[in-house]
Order: structure tokens, then sequence, then C-alpha cells
């Protein structure tokens, strides 16, 4: 890391060398810090520019925003910080005010990689390791891939830092030094106190990469993941029947990385044969997994967090049989309950709290819609219908939670049946008689004018039975579908003059 150090982006060089003129005009005293310092060390790219400022940072952004095309946030009117959001670019740019010495600043920081600066001007001109202000160490642990707290009250300062801490390990391939878990663990408990909107997005940052079930399981260990959800605590105990290989907990957490492999994003280490390959996949696929739900969730990220709590309500619902069988009836929906409970405190958003809920409530729904063979197009249709937007993620998310059922005792034939199905049931959901289909036959209008109804709830349940036809393939245009409703309400052996007298017009 001793050779000169430039800024991938040449559009970032531009940036930086505009704002340092814009600061040297104005005599001010200014350094970079934190994450961009650290990735232009390591050679990473980064759009989040952080510059610490000898001057009060919220009355400096606007000027600096305007000079730039941006517009300045107040991020923290306190301790006096400020974002500009550039219009049009993807950068972002955070001032922080410190007064004393940068050395002091630094010393408030998280990490010692973190805590390493640069002055803008140095910068701007190109630098090495050499120019860098490294009062804690932190150009020696980017060399040993090391994650070390700068001082022992990192964690009781902002217990955020917790998390952040495993994710930065995780996005930098570092590993956490054995003092810095130590006092990780003795401060686990702080998690708590977090607001939920900074939890909600750490815990999004840690999902997203693949390998996510290698850091839960390093979350649990710290004590942070029941921490963080105590109510996955109960879990830990909680035995399974036979077919299950690992107890509620483990098992939840392993789902998570049969997610990871059933959408192509890593591997499932308990099955020698290409079990993948049977699987249903496609780029139509994938973009639908890659779609944003909110702001820094997906819907793969959401199927994985689902799959961490998918059985949350077992322990809660478990029952002994007189055979000794367990039995967890009405886990699903129990679980949709508490589902919705920890992500309104963590503060997730109406849309992520709808979808995540709806993936637990119907997890197991995909192999309760045929006893034998093939779902038939009502049951296809039905489950659209109840399951919306999450349809598609709950099939994988029960092919996952089948695959982290089973383990290394997976049986090759219902894999096989089960890939299947899930291939039928996306086939008739998304294939070429779809569209067909679900075009309008009938409204509620048009079965009032016909028979000489009377508005009511009697013909919302028409409307319903008639698309479920429709969708099953059994009726395709208007005058089957008038015939259907005739049959509904009069039965197939009354006479025509009957159902005249019924008032029909």
């Amino acid at each position: 890391m001793n050779d000169a150090k430039r800024v991938r982006n040449p559009g970032v060089s531009h940036l930086l060398a505009d704002i340092n003129r814009f600061l040297t005009g104005k005599g001010v005293s200014a350094y970079l810090v934190g994450g961009f310092v650290r990735d232009t060390l390591l050679d990473r790219a980064t759009a989040d520019i952080d510059i610490a400022v000898r001057a009060d940072a919220v009355q400096l952004a606007p000027a600096l925003a305007e000079r730039l095309g941006g517009k300045a946030v107040t991020l923290d009117a306190e301790n006096r910080i400020s974002r500009i959001v550039l219009t049009g670019r993807k950068f972002e740019i955070d001032l922080t005010s410190f007064s004393g010495s940068i050395e002091q600043d630094l010393a408030r920081r998280d990490f010692t990689i973190n805590a390493i600066a640069c002055d803008l001007s140095v910068f701007v001109s190109g630098f090495d390791e050499r120019d860098c202000i490294d009062p804690f160490g932190g150009c020696v642990d980017l060399r040993r891939k090391s994650i070390r707290t700068v001082s022992e009250t990192t964690f009781s300062s902002d217990p955020a830092r917790l998390l952040r801490a495993v994710r930065i390990g995780a996005e930098l391939g570092f590993t956490i030094d054995p003092a810095t878990e130590d006092l990780m663990k003795r401060d686990s408990y702080l998690i708590a106190r977090v607001a939920g909107e900074r939890t909600r997005e750490e815990l999004l940052r840690l999902l997203a990469p693949p390998g996510a079930a290698e850091r839960l399981f390093h979350l649990d260990g710290l004590g942070l993941l029941t921490a963080l959800v105590p109510e996955l605590e109960p879990s830990r105990a909680t035995a399974q029947p036979n077919i299950h290989v690992w107890n509620v907990l483990e098992h939840s957490i392993r789902t998570v990385a049969a997610v990871e492999f059933v959408l192509h994003k890593g591997p499932w280490d308990y099955v020698g044969e290409d079990i993948l390959s049977l699987l249903p996949w496609s780029e139509k696929l994938r973009h639908h997994f890659d779609q944003e739900v909110s702001h820094g969730s997906t819907h793969e990220v959401l199927l994985k967090l689902a799959a961490l709590l998918h059985d949350i309500a077992k322990p809660a619902t478990k029952t002994m049989e007189d055979d000794g069988r367990a039995r967890f009836l009405g886990h699903p929906q129990q679980g949709a309950e508490t589902t919705t409970s920890i992500l309104e405190r963590l503060r997730f958003s109406r849309r992520e709290i709808l979808l995540v809920s709806l993936l637990v409530n119907y997890h197991m729904r995909p192999n309760q819609m045929s006893n034998v063979g093939l779902p038939t197009g009502r049951a296809i249709y039905r489950y659209f219908r109840d399951s919306g937007e999450a349809g598609i993620d709950i099939l994988y998310l029960c092919l996952a939670d089948h695959l982290a059922t089973r383990g290394n005792t997976l049986d090759l034939n219902e894999w096989r049946a089960h890939a299947l199905m899930t291939a039928h049931v996306l086939r008739e959901h998304d294939g070429p008689s779809a569209t067909p289909r679900t075009g309008k036959l009938l409204n509620g209008h048009d079965i009032l004018k016909t028979f000489g109804l009377e508005p009511g709830p009697r013909i919302g349940q028409l409307l319903e039975s008639l698309r479920e036809a429709q969708a099953a393939g059994e009726i395709t245009d208007r005058q089957q579908a008038v015939d259907y409703i005739r049959q509904m309400l009069y039965g197939p052996d009354r006479s025509k003059a009957d159902r005249t007298s019924q008032g029909e017009k």
C-alpha cells in the first residue's frame, strides 16, 4: 500500500479537486476520513465521501452544495453533520464538524481502519500511506485484514457499530480481532437500544451479499442475533420431527443459505448430486428477485429475511401427540403475526412488512396445492390470489425450506417432484395461455342486468367463482361465462322457463 494511490473514478477526482478549491477559498481545513480513505488504500471503488471540516458543517453545506449543483440535507443538527446529494450523480458527500485536532476527531470513530485521515489538499494531488494521519494503526490492520476497535467504549458509545463490525468484515473479507469480539459479546445486549431505522439498514446490508447464513451464525455466536430478535431465542431449544436434521433455529439459518442456493447465489454442500439444474430458472426470475421493494431492500434480500423468520412461531405452537410426534399447528399464521410485530419494531416499510409476512404465512402453501399429481388451474389461481406479490417468492422459500429440512438426507425423487411442481405452477402462471385467461368476461353490472339480481355480497362471490373457473381454463368466452353464472344461480337441471320466472332477462 505504499504506492501512490489515485481514486479509480476520474469523476470523483475532479469532484474532490472542486471541493478543495472551495474550502481553501473559505480558509477551512478539511480532511478526507473514514471509509473513503480506507477503500482508496484498498483500491476499492466507493461512492460515499466523508470530509471532516474545522468549521460548522451545517452552515457550510448549502454554499458547497450550490457550487456542486446539489442539495444540502442536515443529518444531525446537534453534532453538526450535513450531507450533500448531487443531482444526477451517484456520489454523496457527508460533512462533519470537528474542533481541536484531527487526531481527536479520529479517536471518536469506530474501527482503526476507519480512523485514517488525509489532508484533502494532499489527497487530490495523489497520496500514499505515508501521507495518512493514522494514530491507531489502521493501515497495519488493513494489511492484516483485521477489524479492530479504536477504544473499549466503541460499542457502548454507539451500539449500531456491533452490526457494522460484522457487515464491514463481510464486505471486505476481513476478520474481527479477538479482543474486539470479546467487547462485542460483552456489549451485545446494547443492540436493543439502537433506533429501528438504523438496525433495519444494517440488517439488510448484512443479508444482501452471498454468505448471509454464515454472518447470521456469526451474529449468533456473538450473542447479537437473539439480542436483536429476542423472539428467535426459544427456537434454539426446540427440537423437530425426525425428518428434520436441525433444531428450529439452525434450520431457519440454514434455510437462508438454501435460499441463496435456489437463487443461484451460493452453494449447498449437503447433496452431491446436481439438484440445482432441476429447478426452473430464467432471466425473468433473476430480474424479479433483483427488483427493489423499498429503499435498500429487494425481493431476494426480503426472501432471506423471511427464511430466517419463517418458523419463528414453532416453539409457541409445539404440541406432542400420543404417539410421540411433535406438531406445530398454526405456526405459519402465528409466525406471520410475530413477523409483523418484529418488522414494525425495526421500522421496515409497510410494503416490506406485508411481503415478508405473506412469505411466512404461506411458506407451506405450495406443498398443499395438490395431494396427488400436479395442482389444478383452480388451485394455482387461488394460490396467487391469496399470496399476491409474494407468490413467486413463496415457491422458492418452500424449495429452500425443503432443502434445509432434509440436509444430507434429501430424497432425490421427492426433490424432483417438488421441482416439477414449481415449474408447473410458474408455467401456468406466466405461460402464453395466462393472459387470455385473466381478461374480464363479465363484471358485476353485467350479472345484475342479465339475471335481474339485486346488489349484494352474492355478486362478489359469483364474480370470484367465475374468475377461478376462467383461470383454470374452464371458461374462455362471454357466453360460457353467462352459462356458468346461470348454473351457479339455478343449478344444471332447472328449465329455462323456471329461470325466466326467477327474473332472468
